[in-house]
Order: structure tokens, then C-alpha cells, then sequence
């Protein structure tokens, strides 16, 4: 997937094997350079490296929202609804644990959209969302 301006995020893992597993492998991410304590993904057209931190892995903060608690310290990817429902049932199907389950939030308001978050395997917290009007990411 290209993208005009695609953003870069480094975060911590507690290991690069597990971490290529979860972004390579399970999420179909490519990916780039990488040395013996980083690895760059390409997440959907988007740069995101795993530096092996292991005290700084995961994260427990939430706050509420549409009432879900959601992870604070968190990142993912805005798709179009068929790859987010792609993505929903291939994550059911490898077993993964949802921190929240895969739904629609925000129901009949401005900012409906569907939502899922989980963990990797290093415990950092991701979400992945879409709009079924890819118009309405930033309505008030």
C-alpha cells in the first residue's frame, strides 16, 4: 500500500523473533533493515520499527471510551472495512486474545466506526479501525 506522507513509530519489544512472528508473519507486514536490536515493518505503507527494549515493552493504562477501556499507549491503521473484517477473522482464526472485541462503536453518531485492539506478543497494545465513510476519520 503506498501512502502520501506515511508516518514513522518506533516501540519497544521484548524480542525481535517474537515481534517478527506477530508483524511479519501473523499481520503480513514486509520487512525492511533491521540489526541485531531493530526491525523495520512496512505496516501498511507506513514505517514502524521494534527496538528491543525489553523493560519498556507493554503498557497497562486505559480510559474510557464508548464504553470500552481502551489501552492508552496505542497504534494501528485505519482500513477499509473489507480488510478490517479480513484482518478481524484471520486474527480469530490464529487464536489471538482480544483486549477488545471486534465492533462498532460509536453507533449512529458522527464517528461510528468499527474498532478491535490486542496485544502483541511483547504486550504494546494496537487498534485497528474503519469507517464505512472513510469521510467521516476526523467529523465532529
Amino acid at each position: 500500500m503506498s501512502v502520501s506522507h506515511p508516518f514513522h513509530l518506533a516501540f519497544p519489544v521484548t524480542s525481535l523473533e517474537k515481534a517478527r512472528g506477530f508483524y511479519g508473519t501473523l499481520l503480513r507486514c514486509p520487512e525492511g533493515r533491521s540489526s541485531d536490536d531493530w526491525v523495520d515493518f512496512d505496516l501498511y505503507g507506513h514505517q514502524i520499527v521494534a527496538h528491543l527494549a525489553p523493560a519498556e515493552a507493554g503498557q497497562a493504562r486505559t480510559n474510557s471510551v464508548d464504553g470500552d477501556d481502551v489501552p492508552v499507549r496505542h497504534f494501528g491503521v485505519v482500513l477499509p472495512m473489507a480488510e478490517w473484517q479480513e484482518l478481524a477473522d484471520r486474527l480469530r482464526a490464529a487464536g489471538v486474545r482480544f483486549l477488545i472485541e471486534p465492533h462498532v462503536r460509536f453507533a449512529g453518531e458522527v464517528g461510528e466506526q468499527a474498532t478491535m485492539f490486542f496485544l502483541d506478543p511483547c504486550g504494546n497494545a494496537l487498534e485497528f479501525k474503519a469507517f464505512a465513510d472513510p469521510s467521516r476519520l476526523f467529523a465532529r
